[in-house]
């Protein structure tokens, strides 16, 4: 008997190992080119801390108002904050059984002395 020669060669298996290889490439070279470029950065003299400390606004179960632990009338919260940096952000932390008017009257104070990332701390239902 004679044997009968190849009429066509199966590509697919080929194409699936070079998309394989190439996957791999891509990727690899994307982490090394990442931050690869030497870069030589101007001096100066004084270090900018990027980061902003998160402020802290207490109001407990009698309406009273605390900055950093330290009690606080409206107007005094008002001269206290306002020589921070406007991107400062606040974290109002209210005892659930105070009226709804103290927490707006404290909300409103903060965000008419020109703060806007205030947030209100919550825990969550078990």
């Amino acid at each position: 008997m004679e044997e009968k020669g190849f009429d066509y060669i199966n590509v697919i298996p080929f194409v699936d190992i070079m998309l394989v290889l190439l996957t791999i490439v891509l990727t690899t070279s994307t982490f090394i080119a990442t931050g690869g470029i030497p870069v030589n950065l101007p001096k100066a003299s004084k270090k900018e801390n990027q980061t902003l400390k998160v402020r802290t606004i207490e109001i407990d179960r009698s309406g009273a108002v605390f900055l950093a632990g330290r009690p606080v009338t409206l107007a005094q919260l008002r001269e206290l904050i306002r020589p921070l940096d406007r991107a400062t952000p606040f974290l109002v932390r209210a005892d659930r059984d105070i009226a709804l008017q103290q927490f707006v009257d404290v909300l409103d104070t903060v965000k008419n002395t020109g703060f806007n990332q205030v947030s209100l701390q919550t825990e969550t239902r078990k």
